[in-house]
């Protein structure tokens, strides 16, 4: 019989799971994303372009979403 941290650690894996889980099954955009950035015009990756909506390359978004927070 495990003690009360050994428990704590199981539901907090769990809760991760659930979690990942639920983020993973949420509804992707229907919209194609684009091929190359509306900021730099740089190519988009392939893989990024999978997920669907996606209108900027990896450094241009994390610049956005930077500046939407302040």
């Amino acid at each position: 019989m495990g003690d009360w941290m050994d428990r704590a650690q199981q539901r907090e894996a769990l809760e991760l799971d659930r979690a990942l889980s639920a983020r993973l099954a949420a509804i992707r955009p229907a919209v194609p994303s684009h091929t190359h950035c509306i900021c730099c015009d740089d190519e988009i990756p392939t893989e990024r372009q999978a997920l669907g909506g996606v209108t900027r390359c990896v450094p241009c978004q994390t610049k956005h979403e930077r500046e939407y927070r302040q």
